[in-house]
């Protein structure tokens, strides 16, 4: 197990052959938004030369988004970034007492919280979908995502 904030930390120390991760929705072009902290793995990956790719079905490509500035990103409520929740610990029975505990001070104010990022095109190595695999032409920063949708 790794926290998303070791992911520079280990594509430092290991040798990565690469990183394959999900999308929830696929521009015209390959920018790709998916699960927060996606972005910040391909920038890793670009920085190490590891090949990033992205695995989805067809259904997450949408063809009528020009490119990633046009996917909205949901904003969650701040409460999700304030608290955590869990087994009180040590655990002492088979069904752990849970608790949920605020880590900031009860009225921070805004909190940006957002669901998604988006992952540029260039970032990107291959995009692979049921129908098949996308790559970029040699020296492209964008896809041409017809042959896989």
């Amino acid at each position: 197990m790794i926290c998303d904030t070791m992911v520079g930390s280990l594509f430092q120390r290991f040798k990565i052959h690469g990183v394959v991760v999900g999308a929830d929705r696929i521009a015209r072009n390959g920018d790709t938004a998916n699960k927060i902290g996606t972005y910040n793995a391909a920038v890793l990956a670009a920085r190490h030369n590891i090949p990033f790719i992205v695995v989805a079905p067809i259904s997450t490509v949408d063809l009528d988004i020009p490119d990633g500035s046009h996917i909205p990103i949901e904003q969650r409520p701040a409460i999700e970034a304030q608290t955590v929740r869990g087994a009180i610990y040590p655990i002492e029975s088979e069904k752990p007492e849970q608790a949920v505990v605020l880590i900031t001070p009860q009225n921070l104010g805004e909190v940006y919280n957002p669901s998604f990022d988006v992952t540029p095109a260039d970032l990107i190595t291959a995009v692979v979908t049921e129908k098949g695999v996308a790559v970029k032409p040699e020296g492209a920063l964008f896809f041409n995502l017809n042959s896989i949708v």
